[in-house]
This record gives structure tokens, C-alpha cells and sequence, in this order.
């Protein structure tokens, strides 16, 4: 199973819960602007503060918040927040970015919220500075496929080789097990665990070209046929082959969920009731129903595959 992120900014804490707040802070004369990027960002946080700056401003409130957005030279920043690092799984992220929204670069906790808000506030004009190796590949850490999964990492220290493997596409697909089980792992192997106790897996397929709208309404409709909501879901999944859909991670980016994308041999493990004729045609079996099954964490097919505007397909797992 192999995964990429979405533009929720959630990001997990040491313990692994969901949570999504940040503190902006800044000098007086910088109010101003502290006030347009809280302005900006408020759909995506649960809790945005602004902070006038103060010496001591961050000893104060660390631990307070996941993220802190320094809206001041990367030195300051950098100076006031060393002393207080001290582990990176439990530190909060922080990102600085210049008055004129210029640059928005993570300082630390690139992995855990400061790329995300870094690459939020692009919206406002700033451009994302990404120095974490993985991401200035242009490839997915373990910790952005934990985020897409609505998963968080168990054992933090083994994500230094996982991402090695990454960097060197050396990282295979993340394997499910199903428990109760005993696993027994090695210091190169990163352990996911849910975050949600429950929740349904939009199974999805399309047409090459198939639009965010039609994604939207397609996933919105069979949610309504067993009266759960887009809150509700973990993730959609579908076919490694879909990975180059725009439309997909579009209206993924929209439900605030992750995208993950499941090899032909996964699928086909998990296949369907619905006959497709893409098995006859390509060897793939059902994406739709094949994906909802093998994503959910019961492998039920609580909805069967419905077509909506002959542009996608979708059914939902649990």
C-alpha cells in the first residue's frame, strides 16, 4: 500500500492524537500581518492565536501549541527556540516567515506540521522553503504516509532508515496486518497505528481526467446511503495506477483526508462482487469495490461500486 498526503494540516502529537493549533508571533509593528495570515489559514485550524513578541514569548507558551509561525528573521527564531528542543516526536514544529510573506521556511518539525504550514501559507503569496531530504526530492516521508492513513508512528526512531529507503526508493508499500497479533519488528521498520477507533474508506476508481467535482459528488452521495459524513472517513483509497489523477487528490485535499494507493496484488487479494470489465481488459480487478474492502479495517463492503456522470466509481469499506 503505498499513500500521499493531504492538505489537512492536522498533525499528530507525542501521543499520537490529532490536534491543530498554532500560534503566529510577532513584533508590534508586524501585528498587522500576524492578523492577515490568521485570517488566511482559519478554515484549516482548529485554533490559530496571534503572540506579541517578547524575549521570552516561546519558553512561555512551549507546549502549548503544535506550531509556532515566527514572523521574524530565521535568527531570532532560531536562537529562542534551540534551548528548548528536546525531542523531536514531542517538540512543537516551528516555521518563520518574512512581513512581506515572501519565504515561509520550516525550522524544525518539517515532518511533524512545519512543512504543512509552511505549504498552507503558500496560499498567501509565501513560497514553502522544504529542506527536510524527502520532501526536497519531491518524495514522501513515512511520516506524511502515517498523516494520509489517519495513522501516527509508534516506534519514532526507525524513521531515520525508513526514510533512507525512501530517498533511495528502496521503501516498498506499507503492509496491513490484521490482529490480534504478535509482530515482531527490527529498528528499521516503522510501526503505524491507527488514530480513529473507527470510520468507513471511500474505494475509489475514474475515468483518466475525471474532475474534483465529480469525485466530490460521486464520494458525497454513497456516503449518504449509510448516513455517514466526509468527518467520518479515514481515507480513500484506490488503485496505484490512479496516482497521476489531479481531479482525485483535488477533492481528497477538499474531504481533508489522505489518498492511499493500493498495488494491483493488494487489490486483487480483496476483489469485489461486482463483476469489471477491467479485469478482462488490463488484469486489474474492480478498483473501487477492491479498494474499499482492502482499506477498511474489518474488509467490509458496507456500499456497493456506484458510477456517477460515467466519470467515477466509488464504494465504501469498513
Amino acid at each position: 500500500m503505498t499513500d500521499t498526503t493531504d492538505n489537512d494540516c492536522n498533525t499528530a502529537d507525542s501521543d499520537g492524537e490529532v490536534a491543530d493549533e498554532i500560534a503566529i508571533v510577532g513584533f508590534e509593528r508586524k501585528l498587522d500581518t500576524a492578523e492577515e495570515i490568521r485570517a488566511g489559514l482559519a478554515d484549516d485550524y482548529d485554533r490559530i492565536d496571534v503572540l506579541e513578541y517578547h524575549g521570552e514569548v516561546f519558553d512561555e507558551h512551549w507546549g502549548e501549541y503544535d506550531c509556532f509561525v515566527g514572523l521574524m528573521a530565521s535568527g531570532i527564531a532560531m536562537r529562542k527556540t534551540a534551548p528548548l528542543l528536546d525531542d523531536k516526536w514531542a517538540d512543537p514544529a516551528v516555521v518563520v516567515v518574512d512581513e512581506e510573506l515572501t519565504w515561509a521556511i520550516p525550522l524544525t518539525g518539517g515532518h511533524h506540521g512545519a512543512n504543512q504550514v509552511a505549504y498552507d501559507l503558500s496560499t498567501l503569496g509565501a513560497v514553502p522553503a522544504m529542506t527536510t531530504a524527502s520532501e526536497a526530492a519531491g518524495k514522501q516521508g513515512v511520516e506524511s504516509r502515517a498523516k494520509a492513513l489517519d495513522t501516527h508512528v509508534v516506534n519514532g526512531d526507525s524513521t531515520v532508515a525508513t526514510n533512507l529507503a525512501v530517498l533511495d526508493e528502496e521503501l516498498g508499500p506499507v503492509a496491513r496486518l490484521d490482529g490480534p497479533q504478535a509482530v515482531l519488528v527490527g529498528d528499521d521498520v516503522t510501526v503505524l497505528k491507527r488514530n480513529a477507533d473507527d470510520g468507513v474508506v471511500l474505494g475509489t476508481g475514474s475515468v483518466s481526467g475525471a474532475d474534483a467535482e465529480q469525485f466530490l459528488t460521486a464520494w458525497t452521495e454513497a456516503l449518504d446511503e449509510v448516513d455517514w459524513s466526509p468527518a467520518d472517513v479515514e481515507f480513500v483509497a484506490t488503485a496505484t495506477r490512479k496516482a497521476d489523477e489531479p481531479g482525485l487528490v483535488e477533492a481528497a485535499e477538499e474531504f481533508g483526508v489522505g489518498v492511499a494507493y493500493l498495488d494491483k496484488e493488494t487489490l486483487t487479494a480483496f476483489e469485489g462482487p461486482t463483476p469489471s470489465r477491467s479485469k478482462e481488459l488490463i488484469g486489474w480487478p474492480g478498483v473501487a469495490e477492491a479498494s474499499a474492502i482492502a482499506g477498511g479495517r474489518h474488509h467490509d463492503l458496507l456500499v456497493e461500486k456506484r458510477r456517477y456522470d460515467d466519470a467515477v466509481t466509488v464504494a465504501v469499506g469498513r
